[in-house]
């Protein structure tokens, strides 16, 4: 017989849930052996123009916990998050097209960029949002290497038009500074640590 995991132990009485349809989001979850139901709803990913790097992820993790409030039972906690690409003090969102992340992958080609990824927890009587931030570092690539991960990956739905788990990942990236999840969308140690905390 399998033991439920600590986390999963403690949220027995509480019921969790995934805002959010990234396929990626709900593995680390799933792995980190928890219950939960994934409940999506859409929202217009808007924020003001002032906002940089990590202000802007948590901005919009708050934004998509707002359709939720009203129906929140007691005992439900829902899960909002956003990862943003920062580079030169620009935010790099999801490609609109091919041509779109051909220029994202060759501005980040050669250099450092942020990967950061806000989490907003929410339930009927609070809100906390956590911020994570890694340091990641793509070789030199090759027009044709770009092409190539464009044209099989399809990269459309993540920010920065790239997957760290990818082929791009496995051939480009050459140095990373913090949490690996993080950049594939889930600073799972956080996750872990904030819900350990409103629970205990």
């Amino acid at each position: 017989m399998i033991e439920n995991s600590p986390l999963k132990e403690k949220l027995k009485d509480y019921r969790l849930i995934l805002g959010s349809g990234s396929p990626r989001r709900k593995r680390f979850l799933e792995e980190m052996g928890l219950d939960f139901e994934v409940r999506t709803k859409s929202v217009e990913e808007i924020y003001p123009e002032q906002l940089q790097g990590g202000e802007i992820a948590s901005y919009l993790a708050k934004l998509k916990a707002n359709p939720f409030q009203k129906e929140l039972q007691v005992n439900e906690i829902v899960l909002t998050s956003d990862t943003v690409v920062w580079h030169k003090g620009k935010s790099l969102a999801k490609a609109e097209d091919k041509a779109d992340a051909l220029y994202m992958l060759q501005t980040l080609s050669n250099d450092w960029h942020e990967v950061i990824t806000a989490v907003c927890f929410t339930t009927q009587a609070m809100q906390k949002t956590v911020t994570e931030t890694t340091l990641v570092q793509f070789k030199k690539l090759t027009t044709k290497e770009i092409r190539y991960y464009i044209h099989n990956y399809k990269p459309f739905d993540k920010a920065g038009a790239y997957g760290i788990q990818e082929w791009i990942g496995l051939i480009g990236v050459s140095k990373i500074k913090g949490s690996y999840n993080n950049v594939v969308g889930l600073p799972t140690h956080l996750v872990y640590k904030t819900l350990t905390s409103m629970v205990s």
